[in-house]
């Protein structure tokens, strides 16, 4: 796997561990419970599952015609600060449809660990098949920021976790 990939992965399992190991010990009741009208922390790991899952099936398409693609350039970048700067305020934004339709309801702590587990094996297989040549090609479609290249896409997923943190340390609190 490419070196800035690598990285950038292990970043990404380092946050997804952290957040398995804060829920391991809770009961299905715990993980279901939620304020009115906002989500339990199923439902925020199962969105964060989610996305991960359709960006991966995505990508694994668009790999297919990688070389046909264009390179990402300063506009790009600019998009990609601009939604880096948009996770870390503490703005609510509406998932989008698809994510919504395909999140599944997961009835325990195993199950969420397992689901994201697989997924990440998933995306490791996949980051492993870029090389070098193709990191600035843009093969990630983001919902607001539009196209971006494997690096961007991969600094989106850790931005995503961020961005959810804060909801998933309040609602640890409740529990």
């Amino acid at each position: 796997m490419n070196t800035l990939l690598k990285e950038l992965f292990d970043q990404l399992e380092s946050q997804r561990l952290a957040l398995v190991k804060q829920i391991e010990t809770l009961n299905p009741d715990q993980l279901h419970q939620h304020p009115p009208g906002k989500w339990s922390l199923s439902q925020v790991y199962a969105h964060l599952i989610t996305s991960e899952q359709l960006s991966v099936q995505y990508l694994k398409k668009k790999i297919q015609a990688i070389d046909e693609q264009p390179d990402t350039g300063l506009v790009e970048e600019l998009k990609m600060w601009t939604l880096i700067i948009s996770q870390r305020l503490p703005f609510k934004f509406k998932a989008p449809k698809v994510v919504v339709d395909h999140t599944p309801a997961f009835k325990d702590a195993a199950e969420i660990a397992t689901a994201w587990s697989q997924t990440r094996t998933e995306l490791k297989d996949l980051l492993g098949r870029f090389t070098a040549n193709h990191l600035k090609r843009k093969i990630y479609k983001h919902p607001v920021a539009g196209k971006l290249n494997i690096v961007q896409a991969t600094r989106f997923f850790s931005e995503h976790i961020i961005h959810h943190t804060p909801q998933i340390k309040r609602l640890l609190k409740q529990n």
